[in-house]
């Protein structure tokens, strides 16, 4: 098939974004609670759970490029990059459940145990994601196609996101019968067997079609195309300035919520809008079936929390909608650039709003996740577009190893956000076992959701406007590519 007449069906576009719901709800865990496990349920000190997500998000960072080597030299009948959804689907899973469980160790015993979990974890995280990110450039090579895909994809990262950050810590509270330890445990249970289930779907529906016209390169080949691809090294710096402020503002949240906010005020702002008028109705009905032990928590922050995460993710799936079309008419940079730009400006706004300004806090973060919804499919697809730039300017093509340098900077800014958010609570004297924070601390938490969650974002906005690709760049690549590989006899497979 010609690569520019080459659609995928709905079928394997949902297949594949499967793949993404499943890593999601492990990735997005990580980065809303796992500061919050580390201190508030295995009751580890702040400044040692910064050591262990700084330490053991940085040895999963190193790893990606080296598995992005493997991946692209990776030869069986399946293709490059499908085997390995496969082959880590149920590693990915036990040790997910590992990661999250909380065995009776003394101090030290816990910090070693929090450790070697956290470091299995974002390897097979690494051997799994790498992979399966790097299938998307080769599913197809039609740039339309693959903004539709990652539409896809997205709205299954947001369905991901909504099930952790707006149902995670009720579900933890209700399936451990208030014992957070307990409930986070059979809640990674749950989220181990759908995780497996959905990877064998999206090794099941797609197939790789994209076959390079050129000879496979050398691995100091690789490396030195990468450091001469402008591009790359743009796109780099964006995804690892931008999960610093995904993990440092979703990790902050749940202190924000229980630390500075009011909680008379987020209780009569939830009675204002009717929303313990809901849970009241929901409670009722569940006793009526006999689920008494799954009745919603009563506790206002775990609900200002999810209602407020709820809020945001359908916003951002609303914008995820409006990403292609925008993409399509103006390129996927300039749109990028301006949204995040929106986006953040709203972010930056938690700065000034008191303690009892709960309605502001809840239109703020509506507003700031339809922008940055826009964002979420472009950062993915431009990274497939370096790919294509790189085949098209070298001659060679590399899928697995520039999407592993981007999931280096993924992983990198997680760990430093991630690492922030322990270290900012140190640094305030914060103490998990103290009924209520002292002002100070929570006033410094205020700074870390809005201020210092902002200078990222704003930074990358920046840097984004030297990406070269804009809109004519995107179809002259794709022009050109299609003719070298007509004129070689390489075309997409069915």
């Amino acid at each position: 098939m010609p690569q520019t007449s080459a659609r995928l069906s709905v079928t394997e576009k949902i297949g594949y974004s499967l793949g993404d719901l499943a890593a999601n709800l492990i990735f997005q865990t990580l980065m809303t609670f796992l500061a919050f496990f580390y201190t508030d349920v295995y009751q580890i000190p702040p400044g040692a759970a910064a050591s262990i997500i700084f330490a053991g998000g940085l040895i999963g960072a190193c790893f990606n490029p080296v598995m992005g080597m493997i991946a692209d030299r990776t030869h069986t009948r399946f293709g490059k990059f499908r085997p390995w959804v496969l082959w880590t689907a149920v590693p990915f899973g036990v040790i997910a459940l590992l990661a999250f469980s909380t065995p009776d160790f003394g101090p030290d015993g816990k910090l070693v145990y929090a450790f070697v979990t956290y470091v299995l974890l974002v390897l097979v995280y690494s051997a799994n994601n790498l992979p399966y990110s790097a299938l998307s450039g080769v599913l197809t090579g039609n740039m339309a196609e693959r903004n539709s895909l990652s539409s896809y994809r997205f709205v299954a990262v947001m369905v991901a996101q909504f099930i952790i950050q707006a149902l995670l810590l009720p579900l933890v509270l209700l399936m451990g019968d208030g014992d957070k330890a307990v409930g986070f445990e059979k809640t990674m249970t749950l989220f181990a067997w759908v995780g497996i289930v959905f990877f064998l779907i999206t090794f099941i529906t797609t197939k790789e079609r994209v076959k390079s016209c050129e000879k496979e390169g050398s691995i100091r080949q690789d490396v030195a195309d990468l450091l001469h691809n402008k591009p790359w090294a743009i796109m780099l710096s964006v995804t690892i300035l931008v999960f610093i402020t995904l993990a440092l503002k979703g990790g902050t949240y749940i202190y924000y919520f229980e630390n500075y906010l009011d909680q008379q005020q987020i209780a009569l702002f939830l009675q204002d809008i009717g929303f313990n008028h809901f849970i009241a109705g929901l409670n009722q009905s569940l006793n009526a079936l006999g689920l008494t032990n799954f009745s919603w928590p009563e506790d206002a922050a775990t609900s200002g929390f999810s209602l407020f995460n709820a809020g945001g993710i359908i916003c951002m799936i609303i914008g995820i909608g409006f990403s292609k079309p925008l993409a399509d008419r103006f390129g996927k940079r300039d749109v990028f650039a301006v949204a995040l730009l929106v986006s953040t400006l709203f972010v930056l706004a938690f700065y000034v709003f008191p303690a009892d300004a709960i309605g502001l806090v809840f239109l703020a973060q509506i507003l700031h996740g339809f922008f940055y919804g826009i964002t979420i499919p472009l950062l993915w697809a431009m990274i497939a577009d370096v790919a294509d730039f790189s085949e098209w300017k070298n001659h060679r093509r590399a899928t697995a190893i520039i999407f592993s340098a981007m999931i280096f900077g993924l992983k990198l800014g997680l760990s430093i956000g991630g690492a922030l958010v322990a270290a900012i609570l140190a640094s305030l004297g914060y103490d998990a076992s103290l009924p209520e924070q002292s002002i100070t601390t929570a006033e410094g938490i205020k700074t870390a959701v809005s201020l210092y969650a902002s200078l990222p974002f704003l930074l990358a906005v920046g840097v984004i406007c030297l990406f070269e690709i804009n809109k004519q760049k995107e179809l002259q690549i794709e022009r050109e590519l299609q003719s070298r590989r007509i004129a070689a006899g390489v075309s997409e497979t069915e």
